[in-house]
């Protein structure tokens, strides 16, 4: 459920744009020059959400069983291990200044070689990302090599549920494709250590999806061509690895627009391929589902349910079609999703006689979310699914489907129980984290798309699921009062209201009787004072900000807070506020408890609006300001005056936990750099000396949103992560 970015127009000169390639050698934790763990060796975990995030492609490897893998748009990829039922996280290696990597285009295996894998990489294709990078492994994803592209791939953009777009051509191991959505046809002949353009007959244009798939059907290679106008041919093959043809008699029409998916049954030699007016995950209102016998060119359609018939509440049926597989064993059984059906909610066909006749498995489907409990969404019963484009059905159990959603993984072992088989796949991207001092929870956290969660443990998704009354979807704040701990509040997206106050620790949530007007179209960060007696919500650098003084019945305006800044509350003085206005690098305070604001210390730094303000627990005007490259400050006054801290070449985000053993300030916790590397580090002793506690093989990219320490478990670091969840460390 991840918002996709506008495509960028692709630039070609003729058909052979494209590849001056840099080959790196790449294990597992290469980011920056490799920087030792200090201090002694912590050991890294996901806190468990279970999912969250968008899985756009599982590959089943065909001549191993039990071995499969999984892409995310910005969370990795995954290989699962059949012993222990869980996937193992493959990229986490990627550092600070490669985060535009932790985005999975597309993936592919070698059915020669069941130790290969390939990945391709790359989040955004927009100007002011990074190019792609293609990872080959021989261990099956324990160690990489990298190869730098010179073009951008998005695995976050539209179309990033089709696919594969990497393919192991099956004549030749050695010989692997890439389709790019703006660069037409890559090929490697040295297993993805080089690439180089290839000709293809067919031009990008404004619509920026080039190749959206690329399938092997016996010795020949199918694309599927993405910026069709409908009339135009959208899949080509080829036969001898160097010429590219329209394939004859190809469906054309609304429905048949964009190619999604496509898969082979090798038994009947049927080419079958999912169609829609859209790429997709969104957008998409027609669709249909055609296969090809490709020995004679007979192309037949066969539907299961064409798009555009009427809704039970009177509506239109509008979808497209995603996914596809075969059966290995089973000649003409297969299985298709439809996607984007929001009204009639999306299924998973299967036919067992090439297309004729189909079988809704969403109709007998008994779904079973209890390790999963926030995919109840709020309500009693969970939903089938939705964006399904990731479909894959196991080559040695036929009876084994799974199909991937925007917030998980659903599985069957005999086509009518269904639940998530998602164990260790994490790809929440986190907004907020609050640990409380007291309580059952050790965490709180606040994400993109799945709300407010209460941690009551580290190890299991959260028995509440998501807070509720009412449900958000992306969070944009989270404040506990730091004197009254059980009062909680929280602030995000959704239809029944943007704001919520808890007075149990946040198990249980009302929402705010009132809003302000503009709280609904730009709900931003909230804060509440030390003892919970004052709320002020900031909504955005267009408004003003607003307080309340009665758990959000009625809301007035302060004309002086900072407009678009972050509210931050004194952890012990109840009448104290601050605020940072990025605009004019200026620390502005209010002694009143919100109600008025005057300017304390400016020239911080002006015009850059990301930062960071923090307070320290139990002490008063004790402020810590981190500004990215420009270091990082301290204020003992209450942002009288601030003095850069030595030693801290950057900072991006900063946080308080329990202190060492002896020492009377607590451990402070970083994501920056003293030297040369980006990385995570603690200071014992007030930031005189840094520590740091990640190593090269746990990264995860960009994590510069925030980060905290448990204030009852010294050593303990809770790290935001932008497509990784919420990772923890403790010291080994």
């Amino acid at each position: 459920m991840h918002a996709s970015s506008p495509s960028r127009r692709a630039v070609l000169a003729g058909t052979a744009a494209v590849a001056a390639l840099t080959t790196v050698p790449l294990l597992p934790g290469r980011a920056h020059a490799a920087v030792p763990a200090a201090g002694g060796a912590y050991r890294w975990r996901n806190v468990v959400q279970g999912g969250t995030g968008f899985i756009t492609g599982v590959l089943f490897h065909p001549a191993v069983r039990g071995l499969a893998y999984a892409r995310t748009d910005i969370g990795g990829a995954y290989r699962w291990d059949n012993r222990t039922a869980r996937w193992i996280p493959l990229v986490d290696h990627i550092g600070w200044d490669d985060w535009n990597l932790l985005g999975v285009e597309a993936m592919a295996v070698d059915p020669a070689h069941p130790n290969r894998v390939y990945l391709a990489l790359g989040t955004y294709a927009q100007p002011w990302a990074g190019n792609g990078a293609v990872l080959r492994s021989e261990d099956r994803g324990a160690t990489w090599k990298r190869t730098d592209l010179t073009v951008k791939l998005g695995a976050n953009e539209d179309g990033r549920g089709c696919g594969e777009r990497l393919l192991v051509d099956p004549r030749d191991s050695d010989t692997l494709w890439l389709g790019t959505r703006h660069d037409g046809l890559l090929r490697s002949t040295d297993r993805g250590a080089t690439w180089k353009a290839v000709s293809f007959p067919a031009a990008p244009s404004a619509t920026g999806q080039g190749v959206t798939l690329l399938v092997a059907a016996g010795r020949a290679v199918y694309a599927g061509w993405g910026d069709s106008d409908g009339t135009s041919a959208n899949l080509y093959r080829t036969t001898d690895g160097i010429t590219w043809e329209a394939v004859p008699g190809q469906p054309t029409g609304t429905a048949a627009k964009v190619p999604i998916r496509a898969a082979y049954d090798r038994h009947t030699r049927e080419l079958y391929v999912t169609y829609a007016d859209a790429p997709g995950p969104n957008g998409q209102s027609d669709g249909s589902v055609h296969k090809l016998r490709t020995g004679s060119g007979k192309w037949t359609e066969v539907t299961p349910v064409k798009p555009g018939g009427t809704t039970s509440d009177g509506g239109r049926d509008a979808f497209g079609y995603g996914g596809v597989a075969v059966d290995a064993r089973r000649p003409g059984t297969l299985v298709v999703s439809t996607n984007n059906r929001w009204a009639e909610i999306d299924t998973v066909f299967r036919s067992t006689d090439g297309g004729r006749t189909w079988t809704s498995l969403k109709d007998t489907a008994v779904l079973d979310v209890s390790e999963t409990p926030y995919l109840k969404w709020g309500g009693d019963e969970p939903k089938f699914g939705w964006w399904i484009q990731a479909l894959a059905l196991d080559p040695y159990d036929s009876k084994h489907v799974v199909y991937g959603t925007g917030a998980t993984l659903y599985g069957t072992r005999d086509l009518t129980h269904w639940a998530p088989q998602i164990r260790g796949l994490e790809e929440a991207s986190i907004r907020q984290l609050v640990s409380p001092p007291t309580g059952e929870a050790h965490l709180l956290s606040g994400s993109g798309d799945i709300g407010v969660m209460y941690h009551e443990r580290l190890t299991a998704s959260p028995s509440r699921g998501m807070a509720s009354n009412p449900v958000f979807g992306t969070s944009t704040g989270l404040s506990l009062a730091a004197a009254k701990p059980s009062y909680v509040v929280r602030a995000g997206w959704g239809d029944h209201g943007n704001g919520a106050w808890s007075t149990d620790g946040g198990k249980t949530w009302a929402p705010f009787k009132a809003q302000p007007s503009m709280a609904k179209s730009a709900p931003g960060p909230i804060a509440t004072n030390a003892d919970g007696s004052v709320l002020l919500w900031s909504f955005g650098t267009s408004n003003p900000g607003f307080r309340s003084v009665d758990n959000g019945t009625t809301w007035s305006e302060v004309s002086s807070f900072p407009k678009g800044a972050v509210p931050v509350a004194d952890p012990v003085d109840p009448r104290r506020f601050y605020a940072f206005d990025t605009t004019t690098g200026t620390l502005f305070a209010s002694t009143d408890g919100g109600a008025t604001f005057t300017a304390r210390t400016g020239g911080l730094n002006s015009g850059d609006t990301e930062f960071q303000l923090v307070a320290a627990p139990g002490r008063s005007g004790d402020l810590w300001l981190s500004l990215k490259w420009n270091g990082l400050y301290r204020s003992t006054d209450g942002g009288a005056t601030f003095t850069k801290v030595a030693g801290c070449r950057a900072s991006y985000t900063l946080g308080f936990g329990k202190a060492a053993e002896g020492a009377s300030y607590p451990a402070i916790y970083m994501v920056g750099s003293t030297e040369s590397i980006t990385a995570v580090y603690r200071s014992d002793d007030e930031a005189k000396t840094w520590v740091r506690v990640n190593d090269d093989r746990h990264q995860w990219g960009w994590i510069g949103a925030t980060i905290t320490g448990d204030p009852r478990v010294y050593g303990r670091v809770y790290i935001a992560t932008n497509g990784r969840g919420v990772q923890y460390g403790e010291p080994a």
